[in-house]
């Protein structure tokens, strides 16, 4: 079946060609009435123009891409829904990209989509140095915004959750509870994210007075494998902490698998704390306490900075760091609740 063209809807119009041209791209006004004849005659023969040529005329393509490390991840997979939902109010579509948590693979991604032609690009970057060149470089190139974790020196617009804020959070919480001691549990320290949290793990915890010490902190990666077997070491000592501290949901439901699988009580033996508020943390047995990261106003954050970079000409540099909220479940306290900062 042959496809119609600009010439069979003006002919069903009793326009010209040029005139239809006008009406479907926008690029010169006419009449309500003869537009709205346009549309219809489009309509009825399945014409959907040129988008490519169209792009071009317009110097835009309506497109963006996002690069996350691991789409499988379901705090990153909740952060792009939350994003393409943005986007598609303003008529934006989204091409997503999986890094795999390798910066080679995010590096072949970020110069397909600027090879693409796409108006920007959101990142969170899967390493703090070896995600940095290609980050640049593709910022040399279009608008891009950084979200959750940034690269180092890439000097683009970065929003996020404040890791230390929430780090505080879970510090005092603990401590009111009659923590006096604390493990941490996370992945190694190659993103930004990660060494925040450590950080912020270690000073709040000086701070309140819970001891922590070197064999209690273990780093690995964010999985519920990596939990569960990196726990079992600090469960099974003789001298335990009061309290497992995890760097995201993932390890801390490997660690209460640990609990479960060596008969320890949650939270009467020892205490269980995540971060990111997946899903499946208010789910687990029993539900997690964790840090929520407000991912609704972190994807409409991204979105505003990439649209005002896409916009001017300035170079963006805005860093903002948004609150957590601390999510109080049965893994640390019997009654549920929420605590904003």
């Amino acid at each position: 079946m042959r496809k119609a063209t600009i010439r069979d809807v003006a002919e069903r119009a009793g326009v010209s060609t040029a005139t239809v041209s006008r009406a479907l791209s926008g690029s010169r006004p006419v009449s309500e009435d003869v537009a709205a004849t346009i549309r219809q005659a489009a309509e009825e023969l399945g014409y959907s123009g040129n988008i490519i040529a169209s792009s071009l005329r317009r110097n835009r393509t309506d497109t963006i891409g996002m690069v996350v490390p691991s789409i499988a991840n379901p705090f990153f997979t909740s952060l792009v829904v939350n994003v393409e939902h943005v986007l598609s109010q303003r008529g934006l579509q989204l091409f997503l990209c999986d890094s795999r948590s390798d910066p080679d693979v995010e590096a072949q991604r970020l110069r397909s989509l600027v090879s693409r032609q796409v108006d920007g690009i959101i990142i969170s970057p899967c390493h703090g140095e070896r995600s940095a060149e290609a980050v640049r470089t593709s910022a040399r190139a279009i608008p891009v915004v950084q979200l959750d974790r940034f690269a180092l020196d890439t000097h683009t617009d970065w929003v996020g959750v404040d890791d230390d804020a929430a780090q505080a959070l879970l510090m005092d919480h603990l401590v009111a509870l009659g923590v006096r001691s604390a493990a941490f549990i996370s992945s190694e320290l190659t993103n930004s994210s990660t060494e925040l949290r450590r950080a912020g793990f270690f000073r709040h915890a000086q701070r309140v007075g819970i001891e922590t010490r070197d064999e209690w902190t273990l780093l690995g990666d964010y999985s519920i494998d990596w939990g569960r077997e990196s726990s079992r070491s600090i469960l099974e000592a003789t001298s335990r902490p009061d309290a497992v501290v995890c760097a995201d949901d993932l390890i801390a439901l490997g660690v209460l698998q640990s609990c479960q699988a060596l008969g320890l009580s949650v939270p009467a033996d020892v205490m269980v704390t995540g971060f990111d508020d997946i899903p499946f943390s208010a789910l687990s047995n029993p539900p997690l306490t964790t840090i929520r990261q407000p991912q609704e106003r972190i994807a409409a954050e991204a979105t505003r900075l990439l649209d005002q970079a896409m916009n001017s000409d300035e170079t963006g540099t805005a860093h903002i760091a948004l609150q957590p909220e601390l999510v109080i479940r049965q893994s640390t306290v019997g009654q549920a609740r929420v605590t904003a900062l």
